[in-house]
């Protein structure tokens, strides 16, 4: 069940390689994994994710995001692979929040105001809201660098 957050951007709990061709055919360009390998015992390696969207004529990248967070670099990946692709992306881990919060993380670290994100994130179902001081810290810092 993939939340819509625009035209451009869905989040999905886990996905299982006989779902892709489905995404595919609902026009998704890219996969995105946030899941580390291994996370849990029962969830599909990315590998064979990959091979289900090389498959259906998608592109797939892993972007894990564990424990110790997101980075810049994961931020700057985010972005490499989003704007590589004009056709829509859907982001995936255990539950579709860790993919969302990369997302926003990413817009925050473009300059989207934080208002904007939480609100889009909750027309789509998602309850980002604990994440505005990130946010709006992310934010604060690419202006310093500005």
């Amino acid at each position: 069940m993939a939340l819509q957050l625009n035209e451009r951007f869905y989040v999905s709990p886990q996905i299982e390689p006989d779902e892709v061709k489905a995404l595919a055919e609902k026009g998704i360009a890219l996969i995105i994994n946030n899941r580390p390998e291994g996370e849990a015992p029962d969830q599909p390696t990315g590998a064979a994710i990959e091979q289900a969207a090389i498959e259906a004529g998608i592109s797939y990248v892993a972007i894990p995001v564990g424990p110790n967070g997101i980075s810049e670099a994961d931020l700057d990946a985010f972005w490499t692979a989003v704007d590589a692709h004009d056709g829509p992306a859907l982001g995936y881990c255990k539950s579709g929040l860790r993919s969302a919060v990369l997302r926003a993380f990413a817009l925050a670290f473009k300059g989207t105001p934080a208002d904007t994100i939480i609100n889009e994130a909750s027309a789509a179902g998602l309850d980002i809201s604990m994440q505005r001081p990130t946010l709006e810290a992310i934010a604060a810092q690419q202006g310093a660098k500005d």
